[in-house]
């Protein structure tokens, strides 16, 4: 059975960045990564500001975020001729995901209400990021099973577009999770913030007692 290492289609270079990878695996390859940018502000209204002007712009809104999460998909296609068909030997994906969040450095300094408001805040924020990577784990080690329940084709440039194709529609779906899972949250923001609130404070009082 002969074998050749082909990279994924030149067309899905702008969704899947092609890395050179080992043909004899098949696992999925995460990376995951965290950075921070800092703010100041001494009030809740100029804790807002802060976050409004300082925090990562994200190309689909247009707007600056209080935390973000960058995925980058990636990998490598194995064909193989089987049969005098061509067919995926093997297929790699890779998903490197950089969590953005916020610091503030007067934290030390703040009075006992405005740490809470921040600590609840901050902690709902990276829980919201987290899930961001979460679902493109999700996906990458679902596209990596498509790659590998393909069917072979008559030659390997028709393996190429299936695989192009697949490609499309794993991606297609990630982003339509990632944005339904904003609306989502952003519908429930006020009441999750007033419990988590109401949580920390009660668990607060406990401690002083």
């Amino acid at each position: 059975m002969s074998r050749v290492r082909v990279p994924f289609k030149a067309a899905l270079l702008a969704l899947l960045v092609a890395a050179p990878l080992s043909a004899a695996s098949g696992e999925t390859v995460i990376n995951k990564s965290f950075s921070y940018f800092t703010i100041g502000g001494r009030t809740a209204e100029e804790l807002d500001k802060a976050l409004s002007a300082g925090g990562p712009m994200m190309k689909s809104t247009g707007a600056r975020h209080p935390g973000a999460t960058r995925i980058k998909f990636g990998g490598s296609i194995t064909y193989v001729n089987r049969g005098g068909r061509c067919a995926v030997g093997s297929a790699r994906v890779t998903l490197s995901t950089r969590i953005i969040l916020p610091r503030w450095k007067y934290r030390r300094q703040a009075g006992r209400d405005l740490a809470l408001v921040w600590d609840t805040l901050s902690s709902d924020i990276k829980r919201h990021e987290e899930r961001h990577a979460e679902i493109a784990r999700n996906h990458a080690r679902r596209m990596e099973k498509m790659f590998l329940a393909l069917k072979p084709e008559a030659d390997c440039e028709r393996m190429q577009a299936s695989v192009a194709r697949v490609s499309i529609t794993a991606i297609e779906a990630h982003d339509k999770d990632q944005a339904r899972f904003d609306r989502t949250e952003a519908a429930n923001f006020d009441k999750r913030m007033i419990r988590l609130l109401q949580y920390r404070l009660e668990a607060l009082k406990k401690t002083q007692q």
